[in-house]
């Protein structure tokens, strides 16, 4: 049996469900936690993907610090979708969003180290982004005590684009267990 998975630009209406989503993580210590409001802020910057049924099985975010560095986010993957390379696609969709917007140094905080490296990302210090220190991790809660991981990637304007019609949905199938 087959499923159609899309991957998309989000809306506003599934701010709830993607909050949902990060909060699972959230609550194991692996994601910060993000509310709905704090997602419908920033929901032009956000992608899913979402089965056949509208149900959002990943998402992602870009969060822009200059006009050519931003950071790959808040990428979710549920767990009864993981392995099917959702997390791979989602990725590739923010990349596309950074480039057609002008941004072509992208990194990633993670806890994930292994699955940035499997997709093209190098590990890097963190220092070489101080926008995200002095937004972001100064009024962290995690950090006196944080154990994320700093991986970039240079995007290039050649970069294989990942196929979009012209609403900006992305198709393919994935086998369901």
């Amino acid at each position: 049996m087959s499923e159609d998975i899309f991957i998309r630009r989000a809306r506003i209406a599934d701010a709830t469900a993607i909050s949902e989503l990060n909060n699972r993580f959230a609550d194991q210590a692996l994601m910060l936690r993000r509310s709905p409001e704090m997602i419908s802020l920033a929901i032009d910057d956000y992608v899913v993907a979402v089965n056949d049924r509208g149900h959002i099985l990943a998402c992602g975010a870009i969060k822009e610090y200059s006009p050519s560095v931003a950071e790959v986010a808040a990428i979710a993957v549920a767990p009864e979708a993981h392995g099917k390379g959702l997390g791979r696609q989602v990725v590739a969709a923010v990349e596309q969003l950074a480039l057609k917007r002008g941004i072509s140094d992208v990194f990633a905080l993670t806890l994930q180290p292994d699955f940035f490296q499997a997709i093209g990302y190098t590990r890097v210090d963190r220092a070489r982004y101080p926008e995200k220190i002095r937004r972001d991790c100064l009024g962290c809660a995690r950090r006196f005590a944080c154990n994320e991981i700093c991986f970039a990637r240079r995007l290039r304007a050649d970069q294989k684009e990942v196929k979009t019609a012209s609403t900006e949905v992305i198709p393919f199938r994935i086998r369901a267990a």
